[in-house]
């Protein structure tokens, strides 16, 4: 398998990225949904959270809790009702579409159902998230040397019914990497994953994390996955009732 590290270091092709990733705070931030009945549900409340850059968090708590709601504000994939959510200290509230959508490219996400478009490859899958933009590299070679990275080099052309569950998130991966991101949001990323296959999924992740000096946030259930985080915060009814550095980080 080529060395994530290795290949990250020259795939941006002229872009500027830094090595290390993304400082996230949060500020009084309250985030309400409908449900079916009309009540107004709130899945984050008047919560404030700082995240260092470079530092791997684990968010954990019981379904319900917040923790995607937490995670999809971050990567400006929803906006918040009050409060601030900002990244390197941009105020993510005050951006339009177009911006947001020009800031997820700096973005990394990996789910827990994987979500690869069927009728494409592999490949075609990695490059999803930057077809729509100009890019200063071959978005097919940098596709491939992806998918190489993160030990799936000669699949470039499977489609994800050919693949393993284990390989079709190694793709996910892959394509969360596409855009050189700062920041990688994985939301319950061995949920569908037996546990070795899993384990070999985590690996990956921390791998990229230290090799790159991500900022990497993972949403999980499991004591283990949140074990291997420099620090864990806990929510309950979209509160963050637990923060603490991890018995292998304390004295870091």
């Amino acid at each position: 398998m080529t060395s994530t590290s290795a290949f990250l270091e020259g795939a941006a092709d002229g872009e500027q990225r830094s090595e290390v990733g993304s400082a996230v705070r949060l500020t009084e931030v309250t985030k309400i949904y409908q449900s079916g009945a009309g009540v107004r549900v709130p899945a984050l409340d008047a919560i404030s959270l700082d995240v260092l850059a470079g530092q791997a968090l684990a968010v954990t708590g019981r379904s319900g809790s917040g923790k995607s709601t937490l995670l999809h504000l971050i990567g400006a994939m929803d906006v918040a009702d009050r409060g601030e959510v900002e990244i390197d200290g941009q105020d993510l509230g005050k951006l339009n579409d177009s911006q947001r959508a020009n800031f997820r490219r700096g973005i990394g996400f990996v789910f827990q159902r994987f979500h690869l478009l069927p009728a494409l490859t592999a490949s075609d899958n990695v490059a999803a998230p930057v077809v729509p933009f100009r890019t200063r590299y071959n978005k097919q070679e940098r596709a491939r040397q992806l998918l190489a990275a993160v030990g799936l080099e000669g699949r470039e052309h499977d489609l994800p019914s050919m693949l393993s569950g284990g390989q079709q998130q190694r793709v996910a991966i892959a394509r969360a990497l596409i855009g050189a991101p700062r920041i990688l949001l994985a939301d319950e990323p061995t949920g569908n994953l037996d546990s070795v296959t899993g384990a070999g999924v985590l690996d990956l992740l921390f791998q990229l994390h230290a090799d790159r000096g991500l900022t990497l946030l993972i949403s999980t259930h499991d004591p283990a996955v949140a074990a291997r985080c420099q620090r864990v915060i806990e929510l309950r009814d979209g509160k963050v009732i637990s923060d603490e550095r991890t018995a292998s980080h304390r004295d870091r």
